[in-house]
């Protein structure tokens, strides 16, 4: 399984964008009301996947520190392994997650640019800049939290000396 490239979640929101921002200019009189809680459970998964991902990574990080120095906590908490097939789902969801993310990206962002230069214009058009912005900044939440627990679940090299991708000792 590949990492997500990051230039092409950046392309997909920008494609997403110029597409919303057409159909929004066509039927903008046609649309409901947008309201300002609407992209919020972007925002929540956003923070659940944030979550998610420190916890693994401090799981991980204690995992591995008492892996290369066993002795170091006598009659400590014991750290519960990582399931390799719980790391292999978050890897899915974190990399659904990220693609949701660049899409609902676009989509407000395609909002925003039909509703910011309407401003002076359209009295809905304020509304609908808040919840735009709001939307923006919750599915690109959702998108950097979904790539950071993709960053958390890979795998690292068997021996801790050698440089990540290189084959080559340190």
């Amino acid at each position: 399984m590949t990492p997500v490239r990051r230039r092409d979640l950046v392309v997909l929101a920008a494609l997403v964008a110029a597409a919303v921002w057409l159909v929004v200019r066509a039927r903008y009189g046609d649309l409901p009301r947008l309201a300002w809680w609407q992209p919020l459970p972007l925002g929540v998964l956003a923070v659940a996947e944030a979550l998610g991902a420190r916890t693994l990574r401090g799981r991980l990080a204690e995992l591995r520190r008492r892996r290369l120095d066993p002795g170091s906590v006598p009659g400590g908490a014991p750290v519960r392994p990582v399931e390799p097939l719980l790391m292999a789902r978050l890897v899915i969801v974190a990399q659904a997650s990220a693609w949701v993310g660049a899409v609902f990206t676009g989509v407000w962002a395609g909002v925003l640019l039909h509703t910011v230069p309407s401003l002076s214009r359209l009295t809905a058009a304020r509304g609908d800049t808040v919840t735009g912005a709001v939307g923006v900044v919750c599915a690109a939440a959702l998108a950097v939290a979904a790539l950071w627990l993709e960053h958390v679940c890979k795998v690292p090299p068997e021996d801790e000396e050698q440089q990540p991708g290189t084959g080559v000792r340190a």
